[in-house]
């Protein structure tokens, strides 16, 4: 038998409903009593956890579609299912729903053991029941298992393995990272976005506009994807999603996580964002890593157990929040950078907004790696989930916005220059962000970026982030950016010449 034929099928594990040694889907209060021992209950009546791991461990990461699997990887797939047959074994076992829309809608089964529950606990709150349906991915996570994480994904059977690893993140992401596989086998894409509906008065009617935003966690995709512009009724803002879409070819964005949203919370801030703290400190919410004292005092302003600090919360919580997670139309694209030879917003071509995807220029954040915060850094889609060829995955997205006419942006949210920098506020960012919706900004070529950007944006001075005027020997600095970005490009098979060609 060969190896892959080893993996079993998610039908093929073991039945949690028929298992004496299996809690098959446990409430969340059951949940929550697993996990008392590890638990401090926090001055809102919330539970707060400390997990070992506090971070995704990407490097430790591998999947049989993009890498050469051995006997050893084909080994931690048989220790989770050996794990769980184990009647020896107080295992948990919880069934979720990713996804409503009928294309993209599949059910996810995580088992784990029954200690964790914690994790169980935060993961279900994100996602909806499944109601009997058979799994169409399942999860097995061990956190004991090992003192190495290896985690280990068979895409095309729809199963993951987690050894090594008590973070929440796991779970989550093991799920979503299936979810925008499939949806790229049906000729949508899989992405690594917010989604929002605007709402703006056209006459004595109003229309909608569909916004994306596409940005690694923790450079303020979350924050955009629900910031509501300070428009007033009869116009406004809807959040959909907050973290995983999929772009699907009728134009429909699919929405993954139905029940909650798994945000970061330090600097959280009861002024700046003050729906999101209301729900942080909702007692439905379930912290992870945040700083907690033991009278139950929160203070989200300390980094205590690292800056990668989550929150669940519920979506019932956020009065932005849309009661649908499927956006029926996206009409515009914004990509999150902070390259400070970028100014607050530029329109891009197709060929240029498959670029922007393929470039996917931030900076590093705790979610990804800790030891490298701030660092620039480049994520394809800014999706470190991608399964296949990357390349293909731009020409898909070129493809894509062509056809459903698309528009696409890049927004800087850091500083606009180098040697006299000036930053872009949360101000700026609203006001491109609006000047877009309601199409009021006026666009100018400009040559020595090679991009359009605007002449003209209500509420802002735009001359003031003019980045030639900002950067010292700027034709140096432009060039060499451009011929990184080349090389970098290069390294991507089967990504077509248009794309590259259209280089800025």
């Amino acid at each position: 038998m060969a190896a892959h034929e080893a993996v079993p099928e998610p039908g093929e594990y073991p039945d949690p409903a028929t298992a004496d040694h299996v809690t098959y889907n446990p409430s969340l209060a059951e949940l929550r009593e697993l996990s008392a021992s590890d638990e401090v209950t926090t001055e809102y009546g919330s539970p707060s956890y400390v997990s070992e791991h506090r971070s995704r461990s990407a490097d430790a990461t591998a999947n049989a579609v993009d890498d050469e699997f051995g006997e050893a990887d084909y080994d931690v797939f048989a220790r989770g299912v050996e794990w769980v047959e184990d009647p020896d074994n107080d295992v948990v076992c919880v069934d979720r729903v990713v996804g409503r829309h009928p294309e993209t809608s599949h059910v996810c089964r995580l088992f784990l053991p029954a200690e964790y529950g914690r994790i169980a606990l935060s993961w279900a709150k994100l996602l909806e029941p499944a109601r009997g349906r058979p799994p169409d991915f399942v999860t097995v996570q061990l956190p004991d298992a090992t003192d190495d994480p290896r985690i280990r994904v068979h895409p095309d059977r729809g199963v993951t393995t987690v050894l090594g690893s008590d973070y929440t993140g796991e779970a989550k992401k093991s799920f979503l990272r299936l979810f925008m596989h499939r949806a790229k086998r049906r000729g949508g894409l899989g992405l690594h976005a917010g989604s929002k509906r605007v709402t703006l008065a056209d006459g004595d009617d109003t229309r909608d506009v569909g916004q994306l935003f596409l940005g690694l966690s923790g450079t303020g995709k979350s924050t955009l994807t629900s910031h509501g512009l300070w428009l007033d009724e009869p116009e406004g803002v809807e959040m959909i999603q907050d973290d995983v879409c999929a772009l699907l070819p009728s134009g429909t964005v699919a929405g993954s996580e139905g029940g909650g949203l798994y945000v970061k919370t330090i600097g959280l801030d009861a002024a700046e964002q003050p729906e999101l703290h209301r729900a942080v400190t909702d007692e439905s919410a379930v912290l992870e890593n945040v700083a907690v004292d033991d009278d139950g005092t929160v203070r989200f302003d300390e980094p205590r157990y690292g800056r990668n600090a989550r929150a669940t919360v519920r979506r019932d919580r956020l009065e932005s929040s849309a009661d649908g997670i499927d956006l029926d139309r996206v009409d515009q694209v914004f990509f999150i950078t902070r390259n400070p030879l970028m100014p607050p917003i530029a329109r891009l071509s197709d060929e240029q907004a498959a670029i922007a995807f393929m470039l996917g220029e931030s900076v590093e954040t705790s979610a990804g790696d800790p030891s490298r915060v701030g660092e620039p850094i480049r994520v394809v889609g800014t999706n470190p989930f991608i399964v296949g060829s990357e390349g293909e995955e731009g020409n898909r997205f070129r493809d894509l916005i062509a056809d459903l006419d698309i528009e696409c942006y890049v927004i800087n949210t850091g500083a606009v220059g180098t040697d006299d920098p000036i930053d872009v506020g949360v101000e700026e960012t609203v006001a491109v962000l609006e000047g877009a919706a309601r199409n009021r900004i006026e666009w100018e070529r400009d040559d020595d970026l090679g991009l359009t950007v605007p002449s003209a944006v209500p509420g802002i001075e735009v001359d003031r982030f003019a980045v030639a005027d900002r950067v010292d020997e700027f034709e140096a600095a432009r060039d060499a950016l451009r011929d990184d970005r080349r090389e970098y490009l290069d390294r991507f098979d089967g990504l077509d010449d248009e794309i590259r060609d259209a280089m800025y």
